[in-house]
């Protein structure tokens, strides 16, 4: 039996928690899941730091303070996520979450202290704190590390796996096409160049997210005026929480913009659906570059993971490209929701913020995961087929090279006649007067790869 400022409620007699965190168990059996990991993580370091700075500033004793650091670095490390049991869709401040957390440590603390002394969750660990700031700064501060752990290292692998396969490729020179229609050639390697400049901007992007997210409200408490906190309080914590996590973690400078909304996050997860665009469309190309293999493009041949059907023998898909489309389905639906988040914010607080947490959290693990698999599963043994060049020569568009020539109507009109007669426009042109040698010059398909233009005459 353990009481709270409600009164008396049983809890779990193997339990390091209390009352309080037993009543939101109660209260939410909403969807089984909890906070995750990262989250967890990142609200024990918060911990840590702020006994280790109320000891500098002399609100709390070191041994109580040092009793509280250490039961938060444990926590941190993992060795208590069974208790912290409450459902993801609960207070919308996540205040339970962060009552909880005072619960755990305070009973680890205590266990650290001699000679019968306790520590208080709301007095000692909770000092200077409010679940207000607590928890967006978690959020942030969660966030901020997967993407530097996670993400960032994802990306970057993908980064160099496709500029590898941009260097393999350029030597293969293929139709080009925009509206999905035949067009001017392209080199299959510059295809990959654009592909791994998306990625090179994924990466600015992701960093650009996690700078919005290092400014953390901590420091506001309850309203964003920093009633019950010292002064110094927000200021030394996060040079801690920077020297622990290696990331530059600030005190926002407006506390009232910081906790009122939802601002930081909403910003930093519209980067990430950028990302996750952005590797649609590189997938979606790899995907439609290897339709066939027959009576398809098929000028990609992608690695072939597993058996394609239950019915048809031999086939195989492209089914790594479709786990991550799956993924960017998520990751646009999460942003959605965190958008949706900000109707939450009502005044001094935003009160749906532990679904906008686990929402942001999954989104940036699971770009990851799956960008680091489309490199390793997909990218790295693709292989180009001859058939990109193969079909080069039969290229309606080829005629956009004579347009400078013999004018762009009597391109047209070659290319319309060789669509009708299937003839190419090779042969059309060497009927119509061009030398066949000055052909060879102007229907090169690798000089059309690259700036330039001829203004010579039709047999000069």
């Amino acid at each position: 039996m353990e009481r709270d400022s409600m009164g008396e409620v049983q809890v779990p007699a193997d339990a390091l928690y209390g009352a309080s965190t037993q009543r939101a168990v109660l209260n939410f059996p909403i969807s089984g899941q909890s906070f995750p990991r990262r989250f967890l993580r990142a609200m024990a370091l918060i911990k840590r730091a702020a006994a280790e700075t109320n000891a500098d500033l002399r609100l709390l004793d070191q041994a109580k303070a040092d009793a509280i650091a250490s039961a938060a670095a444990e926590v941190a490390e993992g060795g208590n996520d069974d208790q912290f049991p409450i459902d993801v869709y609960q207070t919308g401040s996540g205040t339970s979450t962060n009552t909880n957390f005072n619960e755990v440590i305070a009973h680890l603390a205590t266990e650290r202290l001699d000679g019968g002394a306790t520590v208080h969750p709301n007095d000692d660990v909770n000092r200077c704190q409010s679940s207000n700031d607590v928890v967006p700064t978690a959020m942030q501060l969660a966030a901020a590390m997967a993407i530097e752990e996670e993400l960032l290292p994802a990306l970057e692998r993908l980064r160099t796996a496709i500029e590898a396969k941009a260097d393999e490729f350029w030597p293969i020179v293929k139709t080009g096409r925009t509206h999905l229609q035949d067009a001017t050639p392209i080199r299959l390697g510059q295809e990959f160049r654009g592909y791994a400049g998306q990625l090179e901007e994924s990466i600015r992007r992701a960093k650009a997210a996690q700078s919005e997210l290092l400014v953390v409200p901590l420091g506001g408490t309850a309203v964003g005026t920093g009633i019950n906190a010292h002064p110094e309080f927000a200021k030394r914590t996060t040079r801690r929480l920077s020297k622990s996590t290696g990331l530059e973690v600030r005190e926002a400078e407006n506390h009232f913009h910081a906790q009122g909304s939802l601002d930081a996050v909403i910003a930093a997860h519209g980067g990430l659906r950028t990302i996750a665009l952005s590797l649609w469309k590189i997938a979606s190309d790899v995907r439609l570059m290897g339709m066939g293999p027959r009576a398809g493009i098929g000028e990609l041949a992608l690695p072939e993971t597993q058996p394609g059907s239950s019915i048809m023998p031999g086939k195989v898909n492209p089914v790594i490209v479709e786990s991550l489309t799956m993924v960017v389905a998520r990751v646009v639906g999460n942003d959605a929701t965190i958008a949706f988040c900000q109707t939450g914010s009502f005044l001094e607080l935003n009160v749906m913020m532990p679904v906008a947490a686990v929402s942001l959290l999954e989104s940036i693990s699971l770009l990851a995961a799956s960008a680091r698999n489309f490199a390793t599963r997909a990218i790295d043994g693709l292989q180009a087929t001859d058939r990109g060049p193969h079909l080069v020569e039969q290229g309606l568009m080829l005629a956009t090279a004579l347009a400078p020539v013999i004018g762009y109507d009597e391109a047209a009109k070659l290319a319309k006649e060789a669509l009708r007669t299937g003839r190419t426009i090779r042969e059309l042109a060497v009927e119509r007067g061009i030398a066949a040698d000055r052909l060879d010059e102007i229907l090169d398909p690798a000089r059309m790869t690259e700036p330039g233009f001829d203004h010579g005459g039709e047999g000069g």
